[in-house]
């Protein structure tokens, strides 16, 4: 991996062997996060750190050789990136806690929700590096879309934390106004995509298949449609079309959903969420 890495990054050869990652925060995605960047090989387990108040809960990434610490201090000491994952209300006095120590050569990325570029800036007070992604949970098994914007980072510091977060999935690099909107489609997306396949799954069960049979059906069409505009980069119509015959059962069964406001309640959703973000800031 370190030579692969060095071959795509020649400019920064002497960075790759000595970056350590702290993670800040070690709750749902804090701890996926560490998981995805154990599976892409992009760090060992040794170049980790994970700190949370009760590290007992911690003990499943602590097995595979993370370093887990409620000592945040101490675990930004050490590090050369600082990911920030704790819930918005707290990252005010989880900051003032390690300030001090942050130095022009570390990087700094937060992963949390609402709280912009500037306010971090305000909080860390210092003149380094500072980046806003937004990953979600499939970043555990190399499956995330992380949109990621920043402030006062190189080229090479950019091309970096680009990488790091490439190899945990897909990226788009988007203006850091959007990344309240990113939060919705993005990450409360998961939660959005998972209640559709629930409800594929009971429809599954009452048109006769059983539970386990109709979750792998429902996963997998949902996974295999995905990969499709991945992949060809075609609009989703065209592969409706594709698969919807005049009078057919696939038409009859979408203009019902319509009826009942599928795509119009889901588009509501997806406002009301951004809508409540942006009170929230």
């Amino acid at each position: 991996m370190i030579a692969s890495l060095k071959k795509k990054y020649k400019y920064f050869v002497a960075q790759i062997e000595i970056m350590k990652i702290t993670i800040i925060g070690g709750g749902n995605l804090g701890t996926a996060m560490a998981e995805g960047l154990l599976k892409s090989k992009f760090c060992s387990a040794a170049e980790i750190t994970i700190t949370k108040r009760n590290t007992a809960t911690l003990k499943d990434i602590a097995a595979k050789g993370v370093k887990v610490t409620a000592d945040n201090l101490s675990a930004v000491k050490k590090a050369d990136i600082i990911i920030l994952a704790v819930k918005p209300f707290q990252i005010a006095d989880v900051i003032k806690g390690f300030k001090d120590a942050l130095t022009s050569k570390q990087i700094v990325v937060s992963v949390i929700t609402g709280v912009s570029i500037d306010d971090l800036r305000g909080m860390i007070k210092k003149q380094l590096p500072v980046f806003r992604a937004m990953p979600n949970t499939a970043i555990a098994i190399q499956q995330s879309i992380t949109c990621l914007s920043n402030s006062n980072a190189s080229v090479k510091e950019i091309q970096w934390i680009t990488h790091m977060f490439e190899t945990v999935g897909k990226v788009a690099v988007i203006d850091e106004k959007l990344m309240d909107a990113a939060t919705v489609l993005g990450a409360c997306g998961t939660a959005y995509a998972m209640r559709y396949i629930r409800a594929n799954i009971q429809g599954g069960i009452e048109i006769g298949f059983d539970a386990a049979t109709a979750s792998l059906i429902a996963a997998q069409t949902v996974k295999g449609a995905a990969e499709l505009l991945l992949q060809k980069g075609t609009h989703p119509e065209q592969e409706i079309d594709k698969v919807t015959t005049p009078k057919g059962c696939t038409i009859a069964g979408l203009n019902e959903m319509e009826h009942q406001g599928f795509s119009s309640s889901l588009i509501r959703g997806i406002t009301v969420s951004f809508n409540k973000i942006i009170k929230a800031g």
